[in-house]
């Protein structure tokens, strides 16, 4: 396991160091953060939808791009275009947190929530979704555990999106 090396320059005058050391805690809390979110309470029953894109554009009103693994392995970036914004609604709901499921391994992948950005992740903004627009939502991926090839569940609520292969 590789770990990141942050290198604090120093700066000129009062403020300049206080944001350079703002900075600095930014950036040790967002690794921290993703360092450590792997796991999340049980969830209830859900339905599941093969992901075969008729039946997910049918019943959720989007179609899955993709799912990638993204900052060299320690994330995993879920990609998806809303077709049915009525449909899609639940899908963007901020309240609602989502999890990718490796039954593999059973690990239950969550939504790192950082301190300075907060969710990673797309919601709908003022309940306005927009038709054949791609939205994203990042999991964290600690000790890169997933790898492409690997086939997880996306548990968001009362749905649930089986077999997405991670490319």
């Amino acid at each position: 396991m590789t770990s990141a090396v942050f290198v604090c320059r120093p700066a000129q005058g009062r403020c300049a160091r206080r944001a350079s050391v703002l900075t600095c805690a930014a950036w040790l809390g967002i690794a921290a953060t993703l360092a450590g979110c792997a796991s999340a309470p049980p969830a209830p029953p859900v339905e599941a939808v093969r992901t075969s894109t008729d039946t997910v554009v049918a019943a959720y009103g989007i179609r899955v791009e993709g799912l990638r693994l993204s900052a060299a392995g320690s994330m995993l970036d879920l990609r998806y275009r809303v077709l049915d914004p009525a449909k899609a609604a639940p899908l963007l709901n901020g309240k609602i947190q989502p999890y990718l499921m490796d039954t593999a391994r059973s690990a239950r992948l969550g939504v790192p929530d950082t301190p300075v950005l907060g969710r990673i992740r797309q919601t709908a903004r003022n309940n306005v979704i927009h038709t054949d627009r791609s939205y994203f939502v990042m999991f964290g991926n600690p000790g890169k555990a997933v790898r492409s090839g690997d086939k997880l569940s996306l548990l968001l609520g009362a749905v649930k999106i089986t077999d997405l292969t991670v490319q």
